[in-house]
């Protein structure tokens, strides 16, 4: 046998290894799941898009929503989850005949599609088939999948998973996945070198976006003081162009229908990717929509009031069965909440706490706070003090677990705001310091986080910084507008 005629058998007999291992049963183990999406997982780690770092935001945002949905299919009892959209951008395809040019030649495309399986296997097979990704290893599955319905025949082969040795890619010329990312991850350079060869070509876009940047600090002026905004604000990192051309669209509309902004007086404006109204009242118009969409919204926002007010009583209501604590709603990345999924879900919550009679004492858990989760089976407490509350939590069991857990609560809380006091002070001090001209971080890097980059910056005094926008993130990119990303763990 020849060396192909080998490696093609013995990948073929890799593939019907897995196959066989998995058939054994309907719902896949969450190891089965990761080791079926691990050609997904190379072609979307966040960690490969380090020079894209919205397209990176996006995946990592996306990744973390899937593997939430992939979590709730294997919980006990679970029969169902609710739709899920999600967006990747997906790198090295074959297929490119329906990718957008600009995509294309930096190597990666965008996916959209909707999650609505009810079990881990139909959920591997619609990420691979809507990803145009490989799926041999698992092909065959669904039409075998009745034959775990009954007990194992006793010639079923053992299965040993196949670890391929390093002369096997040099030898076909086929790429290491984990190689490739391992050499991804190693990429970082020491600050000081990085900044050296990049901080010529971010003066440059810097300087170049200085008109755009001034336009947009115009029109959004502008546009506030005429329709009595509270603000405008956008829901993902886009550049200064983009900003610009969306303010100009509303600022057309303005003026060929004045009358169509009134509803907006005293509404915070967010440019996101869905038009509607989110759970923290915010106006969201969507940046894929035309001027009759964003029209229509206008003359709805009386009846998203409404929803608002109704929303509200119903925490004032929570908070008085549960002791005073307050029901909030943090924004994260990717997408809003609607007003209408928040309202739904606090009143599921309301009635299930109507049902059963608690004792708590009136103001026992005053100033705690709390989040609603509609995919989690048990209370927790988070880092920063505040409680996460599956919405259909049984109300006596959430009783003890809030009284039990009340005093370490009231610690992370004021732990938490002493964390955000010394995190101002320090970025303060790194604005005088480096005399930048804003200094700004990524959601998902944390007060800890910060404040530890923050005191190293300061210590490094790196001339190379003045006058510079710094974004500390996870990763080294030069914004299209010259702006900087740092990593918060920078090298030395």
């Amino acid at each position: 046998m020849s060396v192909n005629s080998f490696l093609r058998y013995s990948i073929r007999l890799e593939r019907r290894h897995v196959a066989t291992r998995l058939v054994q049963q309907r719902a896949l183990s969450g190891a089965d799941a990761v080791n079926a999406l691990r050609p997904f997982y190379f072609a979307v780690h966040p960690d490969f898009f380090g020079q894209y770092p919205r397209e990176r935001e996006v995946n990592e945002n996306s990744l973390k929503r899937l593997n939430g949905y992939l979590d709730n299919l294997q919980k006990p009892g679970s029969h169902s989850v609710q739709p899920m959209k999600l967006t990747f951008y997906v790198r090295d395809t074959k297929d490119s005949s329906d990718v957008q040019p600009d995509l294309l030649t930096l190597g990666f495309r965008s996916v959209s599609f909707t999650l609505h399986t009810n079990d881990v296997l139909s959920t591997v097979m619609n990420v691979l088939k809507s990803c145009r990704l490989p799926m041999e290893h698992i092909r065959g599955l669904t039409a075998r999948a009745e034959i775990s319905k009954s007990p194992p025949e006793a010639g079923v082969p053992f299965y040993r998973p196949i670890k391929w040795d390093k002369s096997y890619y040099t030898f076909t010329g086929f790429r290491d996945p984990e190689q490739e990312l391992q050499a991804a991850r190693r990429a970082d350079p020491t600050l000081s070198l990085w900044l050296r060869n990049n901080e010529p070509e971010a003066t440059k876009k810097h300087t170049a976006s200085l008109p755009r940047r001034e336009e947009l600090i115009r029109l959004k002026k502008e546009l506030c003081h005429k329709f009595g905004l509270a603000d405008i604000r956008w829901q993902r990192s886009w550049g200064v162009a983009h900003r610009c051309c969306q303010l100009q669209s509303l600022s057309r509309l303005s003026q060929q229908n004045p009358e169509a902004l009134i509803n907006l007086q005293g509404h915070t404006v967010v440019f996101a990717d869905q038009s509607g109204m989110n759970a923290s009242g915010h106006v969201m118009l969507g940046t894929m929509d035309v001027h009759h969409q964003w029209t229509k919204l206008f003359e709805q926002v009386s009846s998203y009031r409404s929803l608002q007010q109704q929303t509200d009583w119903l925490k004032e209501r929570i908070s008085l069965l549960l002791g005073g604590a307050q029901v909030i709603h943090v924004e994260r990345l990717g997408p809003v909440q609607p007003i209408t999924e928040h309202y739904s879900t606090l009143n599921t919550f309301h009635k299930s706490l109507m049902s059963r009679c608690l004792r708590l004492h009136p103001r026992s858990l005053q100033g705690l706070t709390m989040l609603l989760e509609n995919d989690r089976t048990s209370p927790s407490l988070h880092e920063m003090g505040h409680f996460i509350i599956p919405t259909n939590c049984d109300p006596p069991k959430l009783q003890v677990f809030l009284q039990s857990h009340a005093h370490e609560a009231r610690q992370r809380t004021e732990r938490k705001k002493q964390l955000q006091v010394e995190e101002e002070a320090v970025v303060k001090q790194c604005l005088q310091n480096l005399s930048l001209r804003s200094l700004s971080k990524e959601p998902s890097v944390s007060s800890n986080q910060m404040i530890f980059c923050c005191r190293r910056l300061v210590d490094l005094s790196s001339p190379l910084m003045q006058g510079l926008h710094i974004c500390i993130s996870h990763f080294y990119s030069v914004m299209q507008d010259g702006d900087l990303c740092v990593p918060w763990d920078w090298k030395s």
